[in-house]
């Protein structure tokens, strides 16, 4: 809640110049020019206000440019970009009045309820993010690759052999026609630079993990990895961010949508809110936890016994259903340090 009345300024970030509008004190409106979204920019301009109610939208520059803001004596609030369905939806859509919009939220809001804003990580702590996030870009691009030659060799009537992707440039290479030898061969040594560099950055994301002592806290439950514990803690922040575990299943946007009114009660799909890169995590650990190698668990059971239900889609429901409650015992480890049993575990929390 803002302290007594203070101008309110609205900032829609854009990735060369930003548009601002201020709601002063006595009710005035002003229209600054736009400023560029550099850091020499925003000090500049932050600098020679007095302190205000700045209110921005989530957005790759909101990081940075919120923190040299609170550097400067100012309120920041950055707005969750997913409650502001009056600027994403609106017919009249230009920055400046996105920046307008901003701003008489911001005045017309002063508990916050309605922009619900987040929290933005520390600098370390996004850096080391940033290394489980690039293993991630190129794990994607050696499977782009793979898939590619498959196809290739496949348009010839030919069909490589089935490896791993870890190994696949050693497996197949001896299977690729000669016509296409030209064509794959390039694309057979990028696969194998980039299996050199995910190695590299897996050794990486160990030294990170180190660094964090709860990693071994979270990872107690089987199907859990150092990747997916460091990117769910780093992710999280704060574990005192949730008054209850069960809200983290929401965070990750692994709770199914609600369309309730009257008698009518559908099921629809997840919502896939919140971080894309958590949500695949846990969604990769629950097919492990209830695949052909997962352990003997209550997790596992649980999830198994869904999946027998039938019905279109049941194991994918079921999967679905194990990675949030995945992300909810995560979170009750963290919270608790307790010891996680795999069989008879009962956490005194919903899930």
């Amino acid at each position: 809640m803002t302290d007594g009345i203070k101008d309110t300024i609205g900032c829609d970030l854009g990735d060369k110049f930003s548009d601002l509008f201020i709601l002063t004190a006595n009710g005035e409106t002003q229209v600054p020019e736009r400023l560029k979204t550099t850091q020499a920019g925003v000090k500049k301009f932050f600098s020679q206000r007095k302190p205000a109610h700045v209110v921005l939208e989530a957005s790759t520059h909101s990081r940075w440019v919120s923190s040299i803001v609170k550097k400067l004596g100012h309120e920041v609030t950055v707005a969750d970009t997913r409650r502001l369905r009056l600027i994403s939806h609106s017919d009249s859509k230009s920055d400046r009045t996105d920046a307008e919009l901003l701003a008489r939220l911001g005045r017309a809001d002063p508990d916050l309820k309605l922009l619900r804003p987040i929290r933005h990580r520390g600098d370390q702590a996004q850096a080391d993010l940033a290394v489980a996030k690039s293993r991630d870009m190129l794990v994607g691009a050696r499977t782009k690759l793979v898939n590619q030659a498959r196809g290739l060799v496949k348009s010839f009537g030919e069909r490589l052999p089935a490896s791993h992707t870890r190994s696949f440039h050693r497996k197949a290479a001896s299977a690729i026609p000669e016509l296409l030898k030209p064509a794959l061969q390039p694309l057979f040594k990028a696969i194998e630079m980039l299996n050199e560099q995910i190695s590299e950055l897996d050794k990486t994301v160990e030294q990170v993990a180190k660094r964090y002592a709860d990693v071994e806290v979270v990872r107690q439950i089987d199907g859990v990895g150092v990747l997916t514990a460091l990117v769910f803690l780093l992710t999280l922040d704060d574990k005192t961010r949730f008054d209850k575990s069960r809200k983290v299943g929401a965070f990750a946007g692994l709770r199914p949508r609600r369309d309730q009114s009257g008698d009518t009660d559908k099921q629809l799909p997840i919502t896939k809110a919140g971080d894309s890169f958590l949500r695949k995590l846990l969604v990769n650990c629950a097919n492990h936890i209830m695949g052909p190698f997962g352990k003997d668990s209550d997790l596992r059971r649980w999830g198994l016994r869904l999946a027998e239900r039938g019905g279109k889609n049941a194991r994918q429901r079921a999967k679905i259903a194990v990675a949030r409650k995945l992300a909810v015992l995560m979170h009750r480890l963290w919270v608790t340090g307790e010891e996680y049993q795999a069989v008879g575990y009962r956490a005194n929390v919903k899930v």
